[in-house]
């Protein structure tokens, strides 16, 4: 056998050692693309401006393309970047669907948002619905004081969705970041809402800054609670913070308001998903807390129909 021959053996056994899952899976999700499309290697190469042969690399689950590639083969294919790496066989109703909602308006979304709700039997018992009370926002908002508070009011239990997190793991949200990650405290949190629900018919919920962060939780948040979104200037966030003698906002990182201003910025369209919002900017406790009641009586006298 020829030095030239055992050469070519010696590359593809180690370009196949090299082998990532994940670029498998990229490969194969691109011939899958291209097949829907049904364009050779050759006609896609030209219509994304890549290489042929870089193609090739990629389809054979050996390539490791750049962003900007991906971008290219994206665009040529007529999909998203996401759908490219997402690598699931994805159905050709969900596709469609995805075709007819591109392009519209945040309104339209949400009427759409609430009609599948409606069809698909996700919007719960109102009346139940309509008894628990939900306190979205960044922390420092005011959840955990104004929830006792409106508990007290009406008379019903409150519950703050992250001492059930500590219950069911056994040790702090910030022991379960530090030890199993944010995947798995957003597990926690999942299992923690649902076990709220199920055990509260009547209830003020506190729940989390960051639940909207994953969509399933706050999908079930919506469906369940009646939620308000307790709303206040950055400045405020990091002040009242600050005063419960919570440091973590400002240690080692100068940036620290800057950071809160992105994150409420990123936020502000999920939390403005809530049923009703009590801004509680410059206000003292006891004004925060006569226009929270206020928005719970107009609650029982019109009940909104949002999901």
């Amino acid at each position: 056998m020829s030095k030239a021959h055992l050469g070519k053996k010696a590359l593809k056994a180690r370009a196949a050692a090299r082998k990532d899952g994940f670029l498998v899976d990229l490969g194969n999700q691109t011939r899958r693309l291209r097949a829907r499309r049904g364009l050779t290697r050759k006609d896609l190469a030209l219509e994304a401006l890549v290489s042929e042969r870089h193609l090739a690399s990629l389809e054979m689950g050996v390539g490791n393309p750049s962003v900007q590639v991906l971008r290219q083969l994206a665009g040529a294919l007529e999909c998203s970047a996401a759908e490219l790496i997402d690598c699931e066989d994805v159905s050709p109703d969900l596709l469609l669907i995805r075709d007819l909602l591109r392009g519209r308006s945040d309104d339209e979304l949400a009427k759409v948002r609430e009609a599948i709700a409606k069809h698909l039997g996700l919007t719960g018992n109102q009346a139940s619905r309509a008894s628990r009370i939900a306190l979205v926002g960044l922390r420092g908002a005011g959840k955990s004081t104004l929830g006792k508070m409106l508990a007290g009011f009406l008379k019903c239990p409150f519950v703050e969705v992250n001492r059930e997190v500590e219950r069911l793991a056994g040790c702090s949200p910030e022991e379960i970041h530090a030890l199993l990650g944010a995947s798995a405290y957003r597990r926690y949190e999942r299992r923690a809402l649902e076990e709220v629900v199920s055990r509260n018919q009547r209830a003020v919920i506190a729940t989390p800054g960051g639940i909207v962060s994953e969509t399933a939780t706050f999908n079930l948040l919506l469906q369940s609670c009646f939620t308000i979104w307790l709303k206040a200037a950055p400045k405020e966030h990091m002040s009242r913070v600050l005063a419960q003698g919570d440091i973590r906002p400002m240690a080692g990182n100068r940036q620290a308001m800057d950071d809160l201003r992105l994150i409420l910025r990123e936020r502000t369209p999920f939390y403005g998903k809530a049923d009703a919002v009590c801004d509680t900017t410059d206000k003292t406790l006891q004004e925060s807390f006569a226009i929270l009641k206020g928005v719970v009586r107009a609650r029982i006298s019109a009940p909104s129909r949002r999901v």
